[in-house]
C-alpha cells in the first residue's frame, strides 16, 4: 500500500494546477457570470494535453493512467466546476464506446474528440425517467439496415455544442421491452434537434440542453454492442465516471476550503484573525479532514479502476461521500465568509452553487446509498 504519487502524477497535478491559476481562475466568474461555454478554455486545454483523458493513445488521447485523469479533474474543478463539467463530457461519452463498442466504431468517433476536436454528449436522462432508467420512453426499432429512434432526453451536457450522441434507447417490441440499444446518433442527421440551454443555478460556463430524436435514422453499425446489451453497457460506463465525479465533488471542496482558509487568516474581529476563535478553527478542522477522507475513497476507487477491477460499492463510497462533503464544505465556507460569503464578488458564493448538483447528478446521492446496501447485503 501506497500513498504517495509517482513523479509523473505529481507533474501533471503540478502542470493542471498552475493551468488553473493562469487561465482559469481569472475567468471563471466572467463565464459563470454571462453563462457562456468556454471555446477559448476547451481549446487552451487541448493544447496542454488535458482533455479527453478517457482515451487511450491509440485513438489519439493522452493514454494517461486513472489516477492522473482523477488528479487533473480535481484541479480544474477547483477553478470552476462547469468547465470540467463540459471537459469531462467528452470522457463519459467515450466510456460507453470504450466498454462496448467495436474496434471500427472506436477508430471512427473517439478520433473524431481527439484529432477533430469535436465534443459529445452522453444522452441517457429522460423528462420522466432520471434515477429511473429502467422508465425511460426513448424508443428504438430496426427498419431494413437502420435503427429508427424517437423519444427526448433532457439535462444533457453540451448538447448544444456536441457533434455526436451517445445514446440509450428502449427496444420497441412488445416481448422484449425492457431490452436497450446503444447507439451513437450524429447530430447532422435528420430529425435530430436540440432544445434551448437550461438557465441553472450552477455549472453556468457548462452547457445544458434537452435532445429529440424525431424518427432519426442511424445505421446498424452504429450500434454499440449487441441488441439488448445497452443497459449493461451505460451502466458500465457510469462505473467508470462515477469516481470522477468524485473527484470533481473534490476539486470544489479544496477551493471552497482554500479561500475559507485564507479569509479567516485576514478577516479581523474583536481585534484579532477570526481564525484565532476556536469556532472557525473547528469549521476549518472538519473540513480539511473530511476532504482528506474523500480524497482516500476516491482514489481507492480510481486505483481499483486501474487495476481493471472496478468496484461498484467503492464507487458509489467516492462519489456520494466527495459529493456530500463538497456541499458541506461549501456552505460552511459561506458561514465563514460571513454576509461577503453571499455576495458574488467571493468566489465561496460559486463553489456554493456548484457543489449542490454533485449530490445530484450521474446518479443521486440517494441512489449511491441504495447501491451500497444492495452491495453490502449482499456480501
Amino acid at each position: 500500500m501506497d500513498f504517495n504519487l509517482t513523479e509523473e502524477q505529481v507533474a501533471i497535478k503540478t502542470m493542471a494546477r498552475d493551468f488553473v491559476n493562469n487561465e482559469i481562475l481569472p475567468v471563471a466568474r466572467k463565464y459563470d457570470e454571462e453563462e457562456t461555454f468556454p471555446i477559448e478554455i476547451m481549446e487552451k486545454l487541448r493544447e496542454f494535453g488535458l482533455f479527453n483523458l478517457s482515451i487511450p493513445e491509440e485513438y489519439g488521447g493522452p493514454g494517461i493512467d486513472k489516477i492522473s485523469h482523477a488528479l487533473i479533474v480535481e484541479e480544474i474543478a477547483r477553478g470552476c466546476a462547469g468547465i470540467v463539467t463540459s471537459m469531462e463530457a467528452n470522457s463519459l461519452s467515450s466510456y460507453p464506446i470504450l466498454v462496448g463498442g467495436s474496434e471500427e466504431l472506436k477508430k471512427k468517433y473517439l478520433t473524431r474528440l481527439t484529432n477533430e476536436g469535436q465534443y459529445a454528449s452522453f444522452a441517457l436522462t429522460e423528462p420522466q425517467a432520471g434515477s429511473d432508467v429502467m422508465g425511460m420512453s426513448t424508443t428504438v426499432e430496426q427498419v431494413g439496415d437502420e435503427y429508427v429512434i424517437n423519444g427526448e432526453k433532457c439535462f444533457i451536457t453540451n448538447a448544444s455544442h456536441a457533434h455526436f450522441f451517445v445514446t440509450l434507447a428502449k427496444l420497441k417490441s412488445d416481448e422484449n421491452s425492457n431490452q436497450f440499444i446503444a447507439l451513437v446518433v450524429d447530430r447532422n442527421v435528420d430529425g435530430v434537434s436540440v432544445g434551448a440551454k437550461e438557465k441553472k443555478m450552477g455549472l453556468r460556463a457548462s452547457d445544458t440542453a434537452s435532445v429529440i430524436f424525431n424518427d432519426v435514422r442511424v445505421p446498424i453499425s452504429n450500434r454499440i454492442g449487441e441488441e439488448g446489451e445497452g443497459f449493461k453497457i451505460f451502466m458500465k460506463a457510469l462505473s467508470y465516471a462515477r469516481p470522477m465525479v468524485g473527484a470533481l465533488s473534490l476539486g470544489i471542496a479544496q477551493g471552497a476550503y482554500e479561500e475559507a482558509l485564507a479569509y479567516s487568516k485576514e478577516r479581523k474581529q474583536f481585534g484579532k484573525p477570526i481564525s484565532t476563535f476556536q469556532s472557525i478553527q473547528f469549521m476549518l478542522a472538519d473540513m480539511a479532514m473530511n476532504i482528506e477522507a474523500a480524497r482516500l475513497l476516491v482514489h481507492k476507487s480510481v486505483y481499483l479502476l486501474q487495476k481493471g477491477t472496478p468496484s461498484t460499492k467503492s464507487a458509489s463510497f467516492g462519489k456520494c461521500f466527495a459529493a456530500d462533503t463538497a456541499m458541506k464544505v461549501a456552505t460552511d465556507a459561506v458561514q465563514i465568509f460571513g454576509g461577503y460569503g453571499y455576495i458574488r464578488e467571493y468566489a465561496v458564493e460559486k463553489y456554493f452553487r456548484d457543489a449542490k448538483i454533485m449530490q445530484i447528478y450521474e446518479g443521486t446521492n440517494q441512489i449511491q446509498r441504495v447501491v451500497i446496501a444492495k452491495e453490502i447485503l449482499n456480501d
